[in-house]
């Protein structure tokens, strides 16, 4: 990838309320030219809200700033001109082919030279030979791939993509970051929010949000360390009994089982350790682990609060 010391996303205090509830608070992001960079939240933490109104699909209520050096709050018909928007729902039209899907898009934007733009778009994202087909009878993937050449077909500096891979088979999900970082070493800039923590692994930077507030930010090494979590991992016979015992005690944030393990941490190492230490006996087996990116956001979820909860 290609990142500069530009800037393509500068934003301060972005606010939106909807029936006097604030759905994003006061967000600052700063996203450089070229980076990849993931959003992160459990569902209704305001990641699409935010995404809406960077693009100008929704005014903000508060805040400041630029997007590819557009004023923010007053510019953004010239940003929607410069930026590709995948929303999380297949948006095409599905009695349509590839081919008519595309050149529908190109017209929207008014491309010149739109059917050799629409041609390009599908060499490049390998739709050659399905170009014929109805939207409708695509699978996941190939949908996946129609809607990202869609974004791509009028050349936007910023993508911003909306949990992209939602419902994509694993082989399809991988297939699709190489062409996000195939895309960001030609220069161009992503904003991606998923729910997978092998694909914000993938990012260069992380933003996490929950109900509308900005937890946490950096790199995946800087947010897992941010957290200040200690964790511990255990094995044996009867975690399902094992857990809620464990998570009864005061210092012992989460108890979240990892597949035959359990993952217990906490803030505090040394009263993690003394909570845990009654437990730590045959025929458990005990381990003291790095926290990984899933255990952080754990965290982060279960310390947060809901905006619309009374």
């Amino acid at each position: 990838m290609i990142i500069t010391d530009s800037v393509a996303i500068d934003v301060r205090g972005m606010t939106k309320s909807f029936d006097g509830r604030t759905v994003v608070n006061g967000v600052d992001l700063q996203v450089r030219s070229g980076e990849v960079y993931g959003f992160l939240g459990p569902n209704g933490s305001g990641k699409t809200t935010f995404i809406r109104m960077l693009c100008g699909l929704l005014a903000a209520d508060a805040g400041e700033g630029t997007c590819l050096g557009f004023d923010v709050i007053r510019e953004s018909e010239s940003i929607k001109r410069q930026v590709g928007y995948m929303t999380q729902r297949f948006s095409f039209y599905e009695d349509l082919s590839i081919d008519e899907n595309l050149d529908f898009v190109a017209r929207m934007y008014q491309v010149a030279n739109r059917r050799e733009a629409v041609r390009e778009s599908i060499e490049r994202l390998g739709l050659t030979g399905r170009h014929k087909q109805l939207a409708g009878q695509l699978s996941g993937g190939w949908k996946q791939r129609l809607a990202l050449a869609a974004c791509l077909i009028h050349n936007p500096r910023l993508l911003l993509l909306d949990e992209p891979t939602a419902g994509v088979d694993p082989k399809a999900r991988r297939d699709f970051w190489e062409q996000i970082h195939d895309l960001a070493g030609q220069g161009l800039t992503f904003l991606i929010t998923t729910h997978y923590m092998d694909e914000a692994e993938r990012c260069d930077r992380l933003a996490y949000l929950s109900y509308g507030n900005l937890l946490a930010k950096g790199s995946a090494a800087e947010v897992v360390a941010q957290a200040g979590l200690t964790t511990w991992s255990v094995s044996g016979p009867g975690l399902h009994e094992l857990a809620p015992r464990l998570r009864e005690h005061p210092d012992v944030q989460q108890a979240v089982a990892f597949g035959a393990r359990l993952h217990i941490s906490g803030t505090d190492a040394e009263r993690l350790e003394q909570a845990i230490a009654p437990f730590r006996t045959e025929p458990y087996s005990w381990s003291r682990i790095n926290s990984g990116l899933e255990d952080v956001f754990i965290h982060l979820m279960g310390s947060s609060r809901d905006n619309f909860r009374e």
